[in-house]
């Protein structure tokens, strides 16, 4: 079955979608990655997106208009992966949507939100699509991420040693699998890019929107007394499983945290804050055991960074995904194709050790294309195994930016420039 995976991350500056032909053969599933493409948003659109997140307020209105232009970005990516990636063949879209608020009080998550409405999708694809992934985990009181834990699961399964999964997007996380008895473990573990990025545009006015290629952090000098205070945050010391996101570590945040310390060179604090991503994954992996770190995510772009990851690690192998052939600017996407998959199959997605829920559940909903929907037998048995095949050559051209996607090609996003009727209005901000 060919399948596109989309994905937006908590950066929230691209679409990214990759195609894979995805097979089950004797329990194991073998995915061919068949390449990806990446759009970034309209600068209208991301605009409006940033101006609607924590801690801004915002309508219902704008929530509106949100859903259906991210919903018809995604639209537009999805055709062009299912053109230059299927040759027109996808059987299937898995929307993973762009996360705008993830509810968590006191350690539990109580809700979700997903923009991007599937039905633009649907319609401008004519494929079935599967979204809205996390909720089902959340009702059966789980944290709805990490999610991509099951196919890290599936994918490391069999590797020597406490293998673990590191995605850098805006958030971290992390997947360890134990080395033999006990449950692998899965959850965010602070900031990635989040507060790097909103360093960059605040100590810039606005002219960059991150650290391209680490420049500013190179250019710097670790500040420690403001990285113990960075460090004092007392979400790094909730047990697992735990989830955050840009409720937490925001602008605002970042403010707070640099009040009295006037005085410090930029570069400082892009260093401090890159030191302080690299330094709370490390903390979270090492009293798991982890034997290797196989990294993923537009984090993996930044040299500083991955060199900081390097020191605090004292040895333990850093990899990235690329070296088991999945490439580190795709993974998410794949993930999700992945999940979809199994959603369509009826087959459970989350791994209730990694998130917490009470048991496996099929997650997501599924918007029939322009054909009736025919569901695929539900196979006897799960597969526990994730084996990646040989993609096609060059399906993966080498990343064009060092930040969360894999490329950035100037211009808009998409054909449909968005409705003026339906646009944003900067008024509804309130």
């Amino acid at each position: 079955m060919r399948v596109v995976g989309l994905m937006s991350g908590t950066s929230y500056d691209a679409i990214d979608a990759a195609a894979a032909d995805l097979v089950l053969e004797d329990g194991t599933l073998v995915l061919t990655p068949l390449g990806m493409v990446s759009e970034p948003y309209s600068v209208e659109l991301r605009s409006a997106l940033a101006g609607a997140l924590p801690p801004a307020t915002t309508t219902l209105a704008q929530v509106c208009r949100l859903d259906t232009l991210i919903g018809r970005a995604f639209a537009d990516v999805a055709v062009r992966a299912d053109r230059e990636l299927c040759q027109g063949r996808a059987e299937l879209i898995a929307s993973h949507g762009q996360t705008v608020f993830h509810w968590t009080e006191y350690g539990r998550v109580h809700g979700t939100l997903q923009l991007g409405q599937p039905a633009w999708i649907a319609e401008a694809c004519g494929r079935p699509v599967v979204s809205d992934f996390r909720p089902r985990d959340i009702a059966a009181n789980g944290q709805g991420a990490p999610l991509v834990s099951l196919v890290d699961l599936m994918w490391l399964r069999g590797r020597p040693g406490v293998p673990a999964a590191l995605n850098i997007g805006g958030i971290a996380n992390l997947t360890v699998l134990p080395a033999a008895e006990g449950d692998p473990v899965a959850f965010d573990t602070g900031p990635g890019n989040a507060l790097i990025d909103a360093a960059v545009h605040e100590l810039t006015a606005g002219r960059l929107a991150y650290d391209a290629g680490g420049a500013l952090a190179a250019g710097g000098r670790v500040h420690e007394p403001l990285l113990l205070r960075l460090l004092e945050e007392p979400y790094y010391r909730m047990p697992a499983p735990r989830t955050t996101g840009k409720e937490l570590f925001h602008r605002d945040y970042l403010r707070s945290a640099l009040a009295g310390f006037g005085g410090l060179a930029d570069r400082d604090v892009i260093a401090t804050l890159t030191r302080l991503t690299a330094r709370t994954v490390v903390d979270a992996a090492r009293p798991l055991g982890a034997t290797e770190l196989i990294a993923s995510g537009g984090g993996t772009r930044n040299p500083v960074l991955m060199e900081m990851l390097r020191d605090e690690l004292a040895g333990v192998p850093l990899r990235t995904s690329d070296a088991l052939g999945l490439p580190a600017a795709a993974k998410e996407a794949y993930a999700f194709a992945v999940l979809g998959w199994l959603t369509l199959h009826g087959l459970p997605g989350n791994e209730p050790s990694c998130t917490g829920a009470r048991g496996a559940r099929v997650l997501g909903s599924i918007t029939p294309g322009r054909q009736p929907l025919r569901l695929p037998p539900v196979p006897a048995r799960a597969p526990r195994a994730l084996v990646v095949a040989p993609g096609p050559a060059g399906a993966h051209p080498a990343a064009a930016t060092d930040h969360g996607s894999a490329s950035r090609r100037p211009g808009s996003l998409g054909a449909r420039p968005p409705d003026p009727a339906g646009r944003p209005d900067p008024a509804d901000r309130r």
